[in-house]
């Protein structure tokens, strides 16, 4: 049989490791798998409940960071040091129900799927302030860029060994999951499911991290707002110049004096405002080039047993 690798990112997930176990033995049975345990730099307890965890199940592997990396680079560190036929990338909270595991397998296993993945139908539980942001984000994303994102999907998916070799080429430092498994390609299943609640603790995603994140993700895989930003300076170029021939033309035939401070300003802080919001564009592709020219590690072990075994 394959052996299943269970990649599982954690930060500060000390009330769900335990409990993620027991329901990944409850469904994996007798079904060879193994789960390796990403601490990303935890503040809580979730460093010393993972190593009880691999002290009493063999199964069980970590990976401990010298801090806090983000969760791409624990997925890129568990997808690196997974060694099973096929592995599968989940959260520890249970949003991403094992339940599914067995049809995923079977989809890759019977059906000759590369990766089967999870799609969320609903956002049952979310606000709608945040379900909405993230329908847009899927919307706007899926204009600008070349690959489309299905709406809906999650890091949740078994892949093939084949498929997380080409992942693992992929080495950029500025990372984003669904983009990347996307543009890697290969024939993917997805499997739809309802929106689940955590099982204990609290998401360590608040919104305004969920925005950068999306903006990660558009600067990693388009470069569409630059273009947007010269469509901007062309269009009001055009407007001014058809403006300056207006008033030309009134002065000489009318004798109408310059007219309007209020319009003056208003003009001034308009171009102001798109002048600035331009060099930011510029400035987010130029900072993710600087990141990337500097070559850093993606991540840096503290600790692992994974030598150990």
């Amino acid at each position: 049989m394959n052996l299943l690798s269970i990649v599982v990112p954690c930060f500060n997930e000390e009330e769900t490791v335990e409990i993620f176990l027991k329901e990944i033995q409850k469904v994996m049975g007798d079904s060879p798998f193994e789960i390796i345990f990403i601490n990303d730099g935890s503040s809580d307890d979730t460093l010393r409940k993972i190593k009880n965890l691999a002290n009493t199940t063999s199964s069980v592997k970590y990976i401990s960071f010298s801090r806090n990396f983000g969760k791409e680079s624990a997925i890129y560190a568990g997808l690196k040091n997974a060694t099973g036929d096929l592995i599968c990338v989940m959260d520890a909270d249970l949003q991403h129900p094992p339940s599914l595991l067995p049809e995923m397998i079977e989809a890759i296993t019977d059906e000759g799927y590369d990766v089967a993945a999870a799609r969320r139908t609903t956002r049952k539980g979310e606000s709608k302030i945040k379900s909405f942001f993230s329908r847009l984000f899927y919307k706007l994303f899926n204009r600008i860029s070349e690959m489309n994102l299905v709406e809906g999907a999650t890091d949740y998916r078994v892949m093939t060994r084949q498929v997380v070799d080409s992942i693992l080429e992929l080495t950029e430092f500025n990372r984003f999951s669904k983009g990347l498994f996307q543009w890697v390609g290969f024939n993917t299943k997805w499997i739809p499911y309802e929106n689940i609640e955590r099982v204990a603790g609290k998401t360590t995603w608040s919104f305004w991290g969920l925005v950068k994140y999306s903006i990660e993700g558009i600067v990693a895989f388009t470069t569409a707002p630059l273009s947007v930003s010269t469509l901007l300076g062309t269009i009001i170029s055009v407007i001014a110049f058809i403006y300056m021939i207006i008033i030309i033309a009134r002065y000489l035939l009318y004798s109408d004096p310059v007219q309007g401070f209020a319009t003056i300003m208003c003009t001034i802080l308009l171009l102001g405002g798109i002048q600035l919001l331009s060099i930011g564009v510029l400035g987010k592709y130029l900072e993710k080039t600087y990141v990337e020219t500097k070559n850093r590690p993606i991540f840096i072990v503290k600790e692992t047993n994974i030598d150990d075994k």
